[in-house]
């Protein structure tokens, strides 16, 4: 193959046949895809089932701890993983850019194959497109992901009850922070990586071992502050937040302070909301603790009646203010 993408290879013809077989199906082969025919036979899927759809069109593509390859299996399997599913399968279609380099696309599909593994979903079925120089930048990828619904009933951002407690698997800010900083080339005492990781192995443990779990969320972009407005909303009661529980890294902090940035709104890729009964947030938090996914899981506030859609912010001085959704766009393409 050629050193760079060029348009023969979305074709349909020959070249797009070397694509294929020789780059897409090394990397990420399985008996489903090897298979090659226009849909992926899939068996042994028992419902319900989750199923979610989205694009990834991160800049810049590679960035620490990650990259957009990786990032789209993670936000993939995460989506999927929050209705308290198994995640099995996933679709992904690729917009490449006439022009990229063969060497970035390469390392892109190796690093999906790795994160697919680790989560272990297979990649069944896909689709190549390539446009012009200039109509996307670089690369984008669309990715469908499905599992089996293991929870019964299963989590959703409407099931919040008052009484309930709010947990988070781990510090806040990392992805967003360290996407920015990467792309202004700005550099701080301690580099500041991604979070993005796969969180489905964690989930599946709370489901069987916590007891009913009513809301999971991953709190992506708009970040956790904008998350917990929607399930605020969703299930028409209001959260109290303590704001010094809230794990956010020293570094993540300090880079938050000198860019005018708030951690609150940054975006998370390898983080999760957990929203239970008291009864069995200790049980939940151990859980999330022995996972090297929630080393850092804290209980951060608490759902009550008040005033329906409302988030409050108790500050460390004892004040409140309302925590609002994000108004705007703190940081293009993240995700």
């Amino acid at each position: 193959m050629s050193e760079r993408i060029t348009l023969d290879y979305g074709s349909g013809g020959r070249a797009s046949q070397r694509l294929v077989k020789e780059l897409f199906v090394r990397h990420l082969g399985n008996p489903g895809l090897n298979r090659l025919d226009d849909a992926a036979l899939i068996t042994g899927l028992e419902g319900p089932l989750s199923m979610s759809t989205d694009t990834f069109t991160v800049d810049p593509i590679f960035f620490p701890g990650g990259d957009i390859g990786s990032l789209a299996v993670h936000g993939t399997v995460n989506d999927v993983a929050m209705l308290g599913a198994i995640p099995r399968f996933m679709s992904c279609a690729f917009i490449l850019e006439e022009g990229l380099d063969m060497g970035d696309l390469n390392r892109i599909a190796a690093s999906m194959a790795g994160a697919a593994r680790d989560a272990g979903v297979s990649i069944v079925t896909g689709d190549t497109k390539v446009v012009p120089r200039g109509a996307v930048d670089k690369i984008f990828i669309n990715t469908t992901g499905i599992g089996s619904v293991i929870a019964n009933p299963s989590p959703s951002g409407s099931s919040a009850s008052p009484g309930d407690l709010i947990l988070v698997s781990g510090s806040i800010g990392d992805h967003g922070l360290a996407i920015l900083s990467h792309r202004q080339g700005i550099a701080f005492e301690t580099d500041i990586l991604s979070d993005s990781q796969a969180l489905n192995h964690l989930t599946v443990k709370l489901i069987k071992e916590a007891g009913p779990i009513h809301v999971l969320r991953d709190p992506t972009r708009g970040g956790l502050a904008t998350t917990l407005n929607e399930i605020a909303q969703q299930s028409g009661v209001e959260l109290l937040i303590e704001q010094e529980v809230i794990p956010v890294r020293k570094e993540v902090e300090g880079g938050c302070s000198f860019l005018g940035l708030d951690p609150l709104y940054l975006a998370n890729e390898g983080k999760f909301i957990c929203i239970l009964p008291e009864k069995s947030a200790r049980k939940a938090l151990e859980i999330m603790r022995s996972d090297p996914a929630g080393l850092g899981a804290a209980v951060i506030g608490q759902v009550r009646e008040g005033r329906k859609g409302r988030v409050i912010l108790r500050t460390p001085l004892g004040g409140h203010r309302l925590l609002d959704m994000l108004e705007g766009e703190q940081l293009p393409r993240i995700c």
